[in-house]
């Protein structure tokens, strides 16, 4: 039989179907065919955006529903197909068919538009029709072929593959001469237990995947699914009216679309044909195929958000942003969000892994004087310990014992980014020592002070691990007590940043530096530390209300100070920073116990 007669060339434009003597149905002829169109899945009137969603397509009718108030997220009920049209095209050609085709194929996110077809290989009756010749007259590619699959690549000059280098040790010797690994394939290979293929079928997951996390599947509709559905394969014109059931030979698909899903190929743009009909005539021998095929996409491909909006009641705000400290992810739920939290809180776990291993969420303000977050795990293992790297430095913490905020590393950064090498900083309120150890690899020397003695031992602890223990000095006081046991001895002097984060009550801690250095002979010269003091402020100009707390600890009216948003930490409420040098008259004033 002639190659013409095996597989289809087509010719356009497209004539109309040829009913056929035989099947009674209508077939394509050497030079016509066409395609039944399907109807559509979706049944909604209201038109829907472009692109994979999980309010298009259809679920699996062997797939539950997820109940609304379970605190067990069923992953298989956000399974979706989706009913599309495919080119079926030779593998070699498929690369350049993408190319020129680009425009008119599906192109959705994490999705290839090239996919490959079950049973793809080479049959050996129809391989001498496909491939090259030489000058001799020798199909090279094919019998190159052929040499691979049966293992006899290396001794005709070509490279054998890993995998059959392998077979073939295993087969010929090792360490002892000529005799069988007999446990090699196990090892290397080994058999998946009857449990888990029992669970994949039941589970309707044995399809094979596509993607990095296996997180779709295609497969093709053949004719036999339905025998009331027009022929959707290519029939050729015979004496016999011959009809091809599975295409032969290495082939891929083009997913075309979702606009031309059911439509046949007169349906299908001129552009597409163009192309189509540019490559038909380079080669007596190329096939293409209009197919259907559907595409599964599985829980693990669709994106946090979008899982989320498909889960939470109608009107529910999903919540989209969450503080990332080292493997732990800290949730702020609303009061709205709590019946769902679990549910919320495995799709945060899953669809950021293996960065983010525990779940947790803050169920109370921060009330307790050591600053520390009441937190809730979710989801995940349960420790609350972790390992965090900023500006190339690691620290520990534990979050249910010491205060971090992964959400202030740019502005630690930026007041970094003010300090010398001539500095002697003083980090009131240090915790873990976020700013008091990333200020050591600049400065000069560093005084790190905290009350929780948790924090102080993780602070410790983490300076030994930067191995930074010579350059800081740690404390565990009041910070009030701090300042001034600092400027009562020799140390105050050198002093030249003073660093206090603690928003709530830092402002409070100011009256410390009144006549620190009333003891001191004024015409002296002595260093006036730069302070650095944040706050919060809900007033409608959240300046001017911080500058006037300045004012009012520090007794002192004339006090020049720049003054910086930091961040919005809720509707309403900002976050300050205000920075100024000590004034003289204060840091010479005379307190109430002179008096």
């Amino acid at each position: 039989m002639l190659a013409n007669q095996l597989f289809l060339k087509p010719h356009f434009p497209f004539p109309k179907l040829i009913p056929s003597t035989l099947t009674k149905k209508p077939f394509i002829s050497l030079t016509t065919f066409s395609l039944t169109p399907t109807p559509h899945f979706s049944t909604s009137t209201t038109p829907l955006p472009y692109g994979p969603s999980l309010n298009k397509g259809t679920l699996p009718p062997h797939f539950p529903q997820q109940p609304l108030n379970d605190t067990v997220l069923n992953e298989e009920s956000f399974t979706r197909i989706f009913n599309l049209s495919a080119l079926r095209v030779p593998s070699s050609d498929c690369s350049s068919l993408e190319s020129r085709l680009r425009g008119h194929l599906l192109n959705w996110p994490r999705i290839r538009n090239i996919a490959r077809v079950p049973g793809d290989e080479i049959d050996p009756e129809i391989a001498p029709l496909i491939g090259k010749k030489d000058e001799e007259g020798v199909q090279n590619d094919v019998v190159s072929l052929q040499r691979r699959i049966h293992g006899e690549a290396d001794s005709n000059g070509d490279v054998l593959s890993p995998v059959l280098y392998r077979e073939r040790l295993a087969k010929t010797f090792n360490t002892r001469g000529f005799v069988k690994f007999r446990n090699l394939a196990k090892i290397s290979r080994p058999n998946r237990t009857n449990k888990s293929k029992k669970d994949e079928k039941e589970s309707g997951r044995d399809k094979k995947r596509i993607g990095k996390n296996g997180f779709a599947a295609v497969e093709v509709i053949d004719d036999d699914d339905d025998d009331d559905d027009e022929n959707l394969g290519n029939l050729v014109e015979g004496e016999e009216g011959f009809r091809r059931k599975k295409w032969k030979g290495s082939t891929r698909l083009l997913l075309l679309d979702e606009q031309h899903s059911g439509r046949g190929v007169e349906e299908l743009p001129e552009a597409v044909k163009a192309v189509l009909k540019e490559y038909a005539e380079k080669s007596i021998t190329l096939t293409f195929e209009l197919v259907r095929c559907r595409l599964t996409l599985f829980y693990d491909y669709w994106q946090m958000n979008e899982i989320l909006e498909a889960l939470l009641p109608e009107g529910v705000v999903v919540p989209s942003g969450f503080e990332i400290v080292g493997h732990i992810a800290h949730l702020n739920l609303r009061d709205e969000h709590l019946p769902h939290k679990k549910l919320i809180a495995k799709v945060v776990l899953d669809k950021n892994k293996p960065k983010i291993q525990t779940v947790a969420n803050k169920i109370d303000s921060i009330h307790n004087k050591y600053r520390t977050m009441q937190l809730e795990v979710l989801a995940g293992n349960h420790s609350l310990v972790t390992t965090v790297i900023e500006n190339g430095i690691r620290f520990q913490v534990d979050l249910a014992t010491v205060y971090w905020n992964s959400r202030l590393a740019t502005e630690r950064q930026r007041l970094l980014s003010s300090f010398t090498r001539d500095d002697v900083v003083c980090d009131v309120f240090s915790g873990a020592g976020p700013l008091a150890i990333s200020a050591a690899r600049i400065v000069r020397r560093v005084f790190a002070n905290d009350l929780n003695p948790y924090a102080v031992e993780y602070l410790e602890r983490n300076i030994v691990l930067n191995k930074l223990d010579r350059k800081v000095k740690v404390f565990n006081m009041d910070g009030r007590r701090f300042i001034e046991s600092m400027y009562a001895s020799d140390k105050g002097h050198s002093i030249t940043q003073v660093v206090m984060n603690l928003p709530n009550e830092a402002a409070e801690f100011l009256d410390a530096f009144r006549g620190i250095y009333k003891d001191k002979p004024r015409d002296e010269e002595h260093t006036l530390p730069m302070i650095h003091v944040y706050g919060f402020s809900k007033a409608t100009d959240p300046e001017f209300d911080f500058h006037e707390r300045i004012r009012i600890a520090l007794l002192e009216v004339a006090v020049n100070v720049e003054m910086r948003r930091v961040r919005l930490v809720a509707p309403g409420k900002w976050m300050l920073c205000a920075s100024f040098i000590l004034p003289r008259s204060v840091a010479f004033a005379k307190t109430d116990n002179d008096n």
